[in-house]
């Protein structure tokens, strides 16, 4: 046998163990051995961003002044600037145009209220009789905010009282197992409707008696809607006692809310007259009279109308 062969028979084979080789710690800026591909992004980042920071391609350092921006980038800022003068341009129309059909200003007059004249106003809706001055305050041929003065007209209760009769109405028809929101809607633009021709019918009647009165179309808004208190403290009353709680608290409204009227709309429609302390006389003045009659009486049975089916 070979010399070779004994010497590796007679001594033990050795295990070769994998040699473990040292992967090198990837420094920075240098690329991950397992990665795959190699990542671009930061470097054409870092590239681009060493090329952009200069103020290259329009972009202007973030430190640089106004004057050197608008040199930078011309075309943009001008572009800013005509667009900013278009929007106030814009604006300003809008403001101008919006006070024709929207008076805005005059409206925030009306909602001039707070807690103590809301509480005051209802109270003189419900017991009229006990008011003694019912004349408007001014100051310099201006009315008073209705905040300092109880007898001026608002649109708060009346938008407020509004709502607030839609709801209760679908509060008695829900009941009645009566309730839908066709039927709910129909009650609602039925009240609507009735407004708005209560409206139309004064300003034509005013237009044809000739009368010469400050009396204006949201005067005559705030001063209809103010029924619908009522109209919600009679049906509230019939849910809980019945027809005859209904008749009685609508009843007690329907005569407060016309000697309110009879006494808010005297001033106005017979202004001249009451204010020279001449007594209603003449052909002109009866009508105006008649007028104000009219007016009070045609809301307690616009009240009824309204709540009548409500109630059973």
């Amino acid at each position: 046998m070979h010399p070779a062969g004994l010497a590796a028979a007679g001594t033990p084979r050795q295990r070769k163990w994998p040699s473990k080789r040292r992967i090198p710690v990837s420094q920075p800026g240098m690329a991950d051995p397992h990665q795959l591909f190699d990542d671009t992004s930061s470097a054409q980042s870092r590239g681009y961003g060493a090329q952009r920071a200069p103020g290259g391609l329009g972009y202007a350092p973030a430190s640089a002044s106004p004057q050197e921006a608008f040199l930078a980038d011309p075309v943009s800022n001008m572009a800013m600037a005509y667009g900013s003068s278009l929007a106030a341009q814009g604006k300003e129309l809008v403001d101008k145009n919006i006070d024709r059909f929207i008076p805005v200003t005059k409206l925030k007059y009306y909602f001039a209220v707070d807690t103590m004249y809301v509480g005051k106003k209802l109270g003189l809706l419900f017991f009229p009789y006990l008011h003694q001055d019912w004349e408007v305050q001014y100051q310099q041929d201006t009315p008073v905010a209705p905040r300092f003065d109880v007898n001026a007209p608002d649109l708060y209760i009346p938008a407020m009282a509004f709502i607030t009769y839609v709801l209760v109405a679908g509060l008695a028809l829900g009941t009645q197992d009566r309730f839908s929101p066709d039927l709910l809607g129909l009650q609602a633009s039925s009240a609507l409707a009735w407004l708005t021709l209560e409206v139309l019918a004064i300003l034509l009647s005013l237009y044809l008696v000739t009368v010469n009165t400050d009396l204006t179309t949201i005067d005559l808004v705030a001063f209809l809607g103010y029924k619908y208190v009522g109209m919600i403290g009679g049906v509230l009353m019939g849910l809980l006692f019945g027809k005859i709680g209904y008749y009685l608290v609508l009843g007690w409204c329907c005569v407060s809310i016309f000697v309110f009227m009879i006494r808010t709309l005297r001033l106005k429609i017979l202004a001249e007259a009451a204010a020279e302390g001449v007594p209603v006389r003449g052909a002109r003045n009866q009508l105006r009279m008649y007028l104000t009659m009219a007016v009070a009486a045609a809301q307690p049975l616009l009240m009824y109308w309204l709540t009548f089916h409500l109630v059973r």
